[in-house]
């Protein structure tokens, strides 16, 4: 069995401030977590932390592209670095962050090492880019975008190796059933799976389904990137954008434990649960247990 190792990005380089002189508090998740005593019920190794540069948008203005984008790209090579050797050594990485934007060190690592998939479980597709948009500013709503190679080239072709993920490659679960993202996705051949067409068709039954149609010779595996706000806010409010009708505990955990079970999957990154907005603690003691149990399904 692989070892799991725990590492840290708390990077909330990717995120809009909340409010005007304040921070995205994301970047304690990875704390939160560890207070909740995730490494000792994993039983899994110690992995360090991968130190963000300092949250500082200087003059951005919109129209500017992503902001922290030189930060963001520092960030990612060396999250990627870290995340590489582990994959390489046979390892299972478990990465805590920090915004969505932590995907991409994921996702060059991975591209350095050859050809993987993503299973992203996210409320959201986080797809925007300059096609589709004229807000282009936040890499934490627009990496799996950058990711498939479409944006600026400071992010989308780090080492020359755009794009890290190919488009037939992606899977999409839990995007609310009015995301209208679906139509250029669709068009582009990227499947989604809607939290309504979970209910109706089961959890673990898709996810099972996705996990055969990553089992090819042309993939070395596949990634999970968990987005803590696929979850409903009456469970999980403590995310930055909070939309309703998620998915609840009990229809997360067998799709997320079908997908981490697997032993093509070779990683999870968690991300956007923030402990600023979940004063006692039990939007973060829920995580905790869904990202155990997942792993502990290995």
């Amino acid at each position: 069995m692989r070892n799991i190792v725990i590492i840290d990005a708390p990077s909330n380089l990717g995120l809009r401030p909340p409010t005007p002189g304040t921070v995205p508090g994301c970047y304690k998740l990875a704390g939160a977590l560890r207070e909740n005593r995730i490494l000792q019920r994993l039983g899994a190794l110690e992995g360090g932390v991968v130190v963000p540069p300092r949250y500082d948008r200087g003059a951005w203005r919109e129209g500017d592209g992503v902001f922290n984008a030189p930060a963001i790209a520092g960030y990612t090579r060396k999250l990627a670095d870290r995340i590489q050797h582990h994959v390489a050594a046979g390892d299972f990485p478990l990465v805590l962050g920090g915004d969505c934007s932590i995907q991409l060190g994921a996702a060059l690592a991975l591209r350095r090492l050859g050809r993987y998939g993503l299973a992203a479980v996210d409320a959201s597709a986080d797809f925007r880019h300059p096609g589709n948009s004229a807000g282009v500013g936040a890499a934490g709503g627009e990496e799996l975008a950058l990711a498939t190679g479409r944006g600026q080239d400071d992010l989308t072709d780090i080492d020359g190796l755009k794009p890290y993920l190919r488009d037939e490659d992606v899977r999409l679960f839990g995007i609310r059933d009015e995301d209208e993202e679906r139509t250029e996705l669709a068009a582009l051949g990227i499947p989604t799976v809607t939290v309504g067409e979970i209910r109706e068709r089961g959890a673990a039954d898709l996810a099972q389904a996705a996990v055969r149609s990553f089992d090819t010779p042309f993939l070395g595996g596949f990634w999970v990137h968990l987005d803590a706000d696929v979850l409903d806010p009456s469970v999980m409010p403590a995310v930055d954008s909070p939309d309703p009708d998620g998915l609840l505990p009990e229809e997360l955990a067998p799709l997320l434990r079908t997908l981490v079970a697997s032993p093509r999957c070779v990683g999870l990154n968690v991300t956007i649960y923030d402990p600023d907005l979940d004063p006692d603690g039990t939007a973060g003691a829920l995580l905790t247990d869904l990202v155990v149990d997942a792993c502990s399904a290995r």
